[in-house]
């Protein structure tokens, strides 16, 4: 636990530092049925998976129960719950006027990503106070910061980067579930949920990071910080 403690909060110091960061890396940790929640987590009141992100990013390490998440979209996405009827059918998707029918919604709904085990919960900390291992870390902040991870994704190999997103669930399944499950960064744009219920800024933008690449990352950050970045236009 101290270990694990320690490295993550020498990752958490260099991003925020060297990618100059406005508030904390996430650390975000899915619970499998059956799984312990870790300890340093403490009780959550009544709250969605966006805004325990949201709440995270400024200091807090939550425990988030299924019980304790309000927001059914992003629960059954993250393996919690039965995706309700409502949201399977693209009802109430289309109740908020961004797409043109109800069609259009269960379309975006038929094409998202869910977790493919069933989940109690999850802890999100900020990455410095996580005594355990995140399944992904997330970083909200201004396209600058979030352009520098998106340049390490292809230093190693070249070519040209992908993203999945959808004007919903931007926290949860973009850059929760899609790293999860295909072990490479994604950016999202945000989303109405977001930007309905949590304090994220017009001109913030979200990538989830899966844990596994964080220490390679950090590594390639430190060589950039004097090299590249050093370069660029960056205030």
């Amino acid at each position: 636990m101290a270990d694990i403690l320690k490295q993550n909060a020498e990752y958490a110091e260099k991003m925020r530092t060297i990618l100059k960061l406005r508030a904390e890396p996430v650390a975000v940790k899915l619970i499998k049925e059956g799984g312990d929640f870790p300890d340093a987590t403490p009780q959550a009141s009544q709250m969605s998976h966006c805004q325990a992100v949201f709440r995270a990013r400024k200091g807090e390490c939550i425990k988030l129960p299924y019980e304790m998440n309000n927001c059914h979209v992003g629960a059954s996405v993250l393996g919690m719950l039965q995706t309700p009827e409502k949201i399977a059918n693209g009802e109430f998707h289309a109740s908020t006027a961004i797409h043109d029918n109800v069609a259009a919604a269960k379309e975006m709904i038929d094409k998202r990503l869910i977790v493919p085990f069933k989940t109690v919960g999850e802890a999100v900390c900020p990455l410095k106070s996580a005594d355990f291992v995140p399944d992904v870390v997330v970083v909200v902040d201004i396209a600058e910061r979030i352009y520098w991870i998106v340049s390490m994704m292809s230093a190693a190999s070249g070519g040209r980067e992908e993203f999945s997103t959808a004007p919903f669930q931007c926290a949860c399944e973009d850059v929760v579930v899609i790293p999860m499950l295909t072990g490479r960064p994604n950016v999202s744009l945000g989303c109405f949920g977001c930007r309905k219920k949590t304090d994220m800024t017009p001109d913030e933008l979200a990538v989830g990071v899966p844990y596994s690449l964080i220490p390679e990352y950090v590594a390639r950050l430190e060589r950039y910080k004097d090299g590249p970045m050093a370069k660029a236009k960056r205030d």
